[in-house]
C-alpha cells in the first residue's frame, strides 16, 4: 500500500523559499513518475513538477527557472525545493505517485493514482 506524508508548507513573503519533502512508502518499481501538484481555492489540481525514475524532470511553465523537484537515492523522500515564491503560488501542495508503467503527461493528475494529504503554502506580497 503506498503512503505519502507531506511537510515543510507554511507561510513565507514573496520572493521567499520553502522545501517541501514526501515521505514516500510502498510503491513498486513499476511506478514511472512521482510528482508534486498544487490546487488553489476555486481552482483545478495543477501539475508543478514531477520526476521520472530515470531521473527526468517535468515542470510546469510557471515555476520553471524557480522550483526544483528532486529524490533521495532510497527513492524514500521525494522533495521540491520552492525559490523567489510568489503569492499566485499559495495553493495546497501534494505529492503523488504515478500510475504504473510510462504515462504520455506526467504532470496530468489523472496519471497519477496515490496522494499524500497534502501541505499548505502560502505566499504574502
Amino acid at each position: 500500500q503506498v503512503q505519502l506524508v507531506e511537510s515543510g508548507g507554511g507561510s513565507v513573503q514573496a520572493g521567499g523559499s520553502l522545501r517541501l519533502s514526501c515521505a514516500t512508502s510502498g510503491y513498486t518499481a513499476s511506478t514511472y513518475y512521482v510528482g508534486w501538484f498544487r490546487q488553489a481555492p476555486g481552482k483545478e489540481r495543477e501539475g508543478v513538477a514531477a520526476i521520472a525514475n530515470s531521473g527526468i524532470t517535468s515542470y510546469a511553465d510557471s515555476v520553471k527557472g524557480r522550483f526544483t523537484i528532486s529524490q533521495d537515492n532510497a527513492k524514500n523522500f521525494l522533495y521540491l525545493q520552492m525559490n523567489s515564491l510568489k503569492p499566485e503560488d499559495t495553493a495546497m501542495y501534494y505529492c503523488a505517485v504515478g500510475q504504473p508503467g510510462w504515462v504520455p503527461n506526467p504532470l496530468s493528475p489523472y496519471e497519477y493514482n496515490s496522494w499524500g494529504q497534502g501541505t499548505q503554502v502560502t505566499v504574502s506580497s
